[in-house]
């Protein structure tokens, strides 16, 4: 006969069971210390980042404000994270013993003509069963395993979505404001040209110019004229998708917008910082992360599968009946252990441990394709912010020069001592060159969002977060 010192202790041993399948080991890779434009200094945590106040434009600083709050996106990855944070409660509810408990009442009874007939039968009766299956090799522990990391790539998500509205509004903005910069340029183009091509109908009457003179003249002028309502398109089109990101009907917010300053240029410095802060800051990163650790778990979910299971159940079914001469109680019980084996299945669980295998050699190689583009995005927006200055520089000064050239000309024809040619290919020119600086300026703006976007910033300003903070991944050197 067994000890009951001994048999305790095994007794819970067994109870406690082993769990089977690989532990999540945070994924390792190599990356250099620094970028190749950038400095060797970390940056540490940007998810509280403001960085879009360095455009020191108030009115994009509240739309952004307004969308974290309202924008459709960001709220459906946030009802996501309901729906994970319910999934680690159905996980974990198979390891749980389950109690359920029923009630019945009936009357039954017979009609006829037979003599000394009984009158009807009332019987009540209840059930109380339960049953536990015991994760012996941590089925459910995996499973629940599986589904917290899914709960923590829930997070990443909503964080992901916040940078991708961040990202969208603030380029529409940027967009809206020099579709603007270009209309009101056109504008006083425009009239520059309207003068031109007045001052050579006059001359024309005067017999000091010629009916060609006026015909180019007045081509330059319908040409200024055909881009108008062109811009004016971009400009309500940039309108309605902003209203639509901060969830407003896409008409309601053209009005609003069209009271605006000029176009957006950052007042601040330029910071990277260094490979690794990736790791920590960059929510799609992070989601990958949380992906492999959630398909490392369902390995050990399909090998435990491969393992008997053994499961206890149990019941009670008392019961009362009252009938004329009759009368009394019974109760029914059963308990006892239950072993499912499994033998032959054709090799269907082994191949769903294959499956479960192949799943998160791809969540790591995601992971890691993850990780290089993000480098790739940082490296790309620090080249082009490093640049965007002398680009816009040097067109400044050539506006400058373009000006004083059609200065010249237009004095010069007045004079009779140019052509009318001269002046409207200085006109040309300057509109040219003017068009190319807001472009330069667009893009300026632009670069700078892309890069604070590539490094993760801004998409928990003022430290509201919507769950728990960054995970710790072991980062290569």
């Amino acid at each position: 006969m067994v000890s009951l010192r001994y048999a305790t202790p095994a007794l819970l041993l067994l109870l406690s069971g082993c769990v089977v399948g690989p532990d999540h080991v945070p994924p390792e890779m190599a990356l250099p210390g620094k970028f190749s434009e950038g400095g060797k200094k970390s940056i540490g945590d940007v998810a509280t980042t403001a960085w879009w106040t360095a455009y020191n434009d108030r009115k994009l600083d509240s739309l952004v404000q307004t969308g974290l709050s309202q924008n459709l996106t960001i709220q459906q990855a946030i009802e996501r994270i309901n729906s994970a944070s319910a999934n680690v409660t159905i996980a974990g509810a198979g390891a749980l013993p389950a109690l359920d408990v029923g009630a019945s009442h009936t009357i039954s009874g017979q009609t006829g003509e037979l003599r000394d007939q009984p009158n009807t039968r009332n019987t009540s009766a209840g059930q109380l069963s339960l049953s536990w299956l015991l994760d012996l090799f941590g089925l459910y522990k995996r499973s629940k395993e599986s589904a917290l990391a899914s709960l923590d790539s829930a997070y990443a998500g909503a964080d992901i979505a916040k940078l991708s509205y961040i990202q969208d509004l603030v380029s529409t903005y940027i967009d809206l404001r020099f579709y603007q910069q270009r209309l009101a340029l056109s504008k006083a183009n425009l009239k520059s040209r309207q003068e031109t091509y007045d001052l050579t109908k006059f001359q024309l009457d005067a017999g000091a110019a010629s009916r060609l003179d006026v015909v180019q003249a007045e081509g330059l002028v319908q040409s200024t004229l055909a881009e108008i309502p062109g811009l004016e398109t971009n400009i309500r089109v940039s309108a309605h998708h902003i209203a639509t990101l901060v969830g407003q009907p896409a008409g309601t917010m053209v009005d609003e917008l069209m009271r605006g300053s000029g176009q957006p240029t950052f007042r601040g410095g330029i910071k990277s910082g260094i490979p690794a802060d990736l790791i920590r800051n960059r929510p799609d990163i992070r989601q990958a992360e949380r992906n492999l650790a959630a398909a490392t778990a369902q390995i050990g979910v399909a090998e435990a599968q491969l393992y008997p299971s053994i499961s206890l159940s149990g019941s009670i079914s008392p019961s009362y009946i009252n009938q004329r001469g009759i009368h009394g109680g019974l109760s029914a019980w059963s308990f006892g252990p239950t072993l499912n084996l499994p033998i032959l299945d054709g090799g269907r669980l082994r191949a769903n441990v294959d499956v479960s295998k192949s799943d998160a050699a791809a969540s790591y190689l995601a992971w890691k394709q993850t990780v290089l583009t993000a480098v790739e995005q940082v490296e790309n927006a620090l080249s082009a912010v490093r640049r965007d200055a002398q680009t816009v520089d040097a067109l400044r000064a050539q506006v400058r020069t373009t000006q004083e050239t059609l200065e010249l000309s237009t004095a010069s024809y007045k004079d009779g001592a140019s052509s009318l040619l001269d002046v409207l290919d200085a006109q040309r020119q300057v509109s040219l060159a003017q068009a190319s600086l807001a472009a330069a300026v667009q893009q300026m703006a632009k670069d700078y969002a892309a890069l604070n976007i590539a490094t993760g910033g801004g998409f928990a300003p003022g430290g509201k977060t919507t769950g728990p903070g960054p995970v710790k991944v072991t980062k290569g050197s």
